[in-house]
């Protein structure tokens, strides 16, 4: 696609790029683009084409949030208005969060609100030095729910009780430092940055990928009990006998790139 809020290209490489494509209003997003985005992650995510997506924003800011506009309205909502608005809002962060894909976060500039959410449900964040992030959502006497089980895995209790908060602004190497992004560079270096990241994903298998990302969430915060031990057990039995598997360890035998790598 290349107009309307969201903006879709999928390279023949397999990666897709997602552009926010509202920079008059630095990308802030109402429940029309949220829906466009929503379905456009969807897309991706059932396109067998798609290697990786890459999720980026157009003009100076990566997002502002919530669009002044859709929160005047939404201070108009009784109850069940505001509970269906919100549960757009969630569907999409838990849209891109699972996303059968490795996701890759550009952040060149402002991620305030809902736009941090974003940032903490992509697999990978790289930002550049002039980056700035707020959960800003208590100043309007509001808080950060339906990014919250994002937020608070990227970054952990602590620093999300801190920045919960006090909604203080603050800079790339501190989002680095809590783990809200993998990579800090110069603005001016920030594409080679994601090429080189884009270059590992497309090393990998597809398959083995994705299962690697459900592994993640299928561990986190769980004993290591005989159920884990077990279901890891399966998932790594699963695998080798796949098709894949045995691809990229004959591969690895007979030292040459597997299959997969010549898209």
């Amino acid at each position: 696609m290349t107009d309307g809020n969201i903006l879709t290209d999928i390279g023949a490489d397999g990666v897709a790029i997602v552009t926010m494509n509202r920079p008059e209003v630095h990308n802030a997003f109402n429940d029309a683009v949220i829906a466009e985005m929503t379905a456009a992650l969807r897309r991706l995510g059932e396109d067998e084409r798609v290697r990786a997506v890459v999720l980026r924003a157009a003009g100076k800011s990566f997002s502002a949030g919530a669009d002044l506009g859709w929160m005047q309205r939404m201070a108009g909502y009784g109850q069940v208005e505001n509970l269906r608005d919100a549960e757009g809002l969630a569907e999409l962060m838990r849209v891109l969060n699972f996303l059968p894909r490795p996701t890759v976060a550009v952040v060149q500039g402002a991620a305030f609100g809902g736009g941090v959410g974003l940032v903490a449900c992509c697999d990978i964040a790289i930002a550049a030095e002039t980056a700035s992030f707020s959960l800003s959502e208590v100043k309007l006497g509001l808080i950060p729910s339906v990014i919250s089980p994002y937020v608070v895995a990227a970054i952990g209790e602590r620093a999300s009780r801190r920045y919960f908060l006090t909604a203080e602004r603050f800079d790339a190497d501190e989002a680095a430092r809590i783990g809200l992004v993998h990579q800090v560079v110069p603005a001016d270096q920030l594409d080679a940055a994601v090429a080189s990241i884009l270059a590992r994903l497309g090393e990998g298998g597809p398959a083995a990928q994705k299962a690697a990302k459900d592994l993640v969430f299928a561990v986190t915060r769980r004993p290591i009990d005989a159920t884990v031990i077990r279901d890891t057990a399966e998932r790594i039995a699963t695998i080798r006998a796949s098709s894949e598997g045995r691809e990229g360890l004959s591969a690895f035998l007979e030292k040459r790139k597997p299959a997969w790598t010549a898209r």
